[in-house]
């Protein structure tokens, strides 16, 4: 259930404020007369909630590109280009072994 407060608790609580939105990687509403204001989080919430609409973002266009071709890529090639390029930039061997 999201937490809502009053925008004065920013100002008069904001040791209590950064506690809970760092201990519950939840945000925090802040309302003023009574309407959203604005929304508090911590960073980690922040870039986790970029994250996630990146990823988002990218399986959409993922899922409109693979709606207008008919070219497939089976998982073994996709495996097999991955770790091409995994040893090309030295962080397996050849044997797929972490050098």
């Amino acid at each position: 259930m999201p937490m809502i407060r009053p925008i004065s608790d920013l100002r008069n609580n904001f040791a209590d404020i950064s506690k809970i939105v760092h201990g519950s990687y939840e945000p925090i509403f802040l309302t003023k007369n009574g309407h959203g204001e604005m929304v508090v989080m911590s960073v980690e919430t922040y870039e986790n909630l970029l994250a996630t609409s990146e990823i988002h973002a990218k399986l959409t266009e993922a899922g409109k590109q693979a709606s207008t071709s008919d070219n497939r890529i089976s998982h073994q090639e996709v495996m097999d280009e991955g770790r091409k390029i995994i040893k090309s930039k030295g962080v397996i061997d050849e044997k797929g072994s972490i050098p």
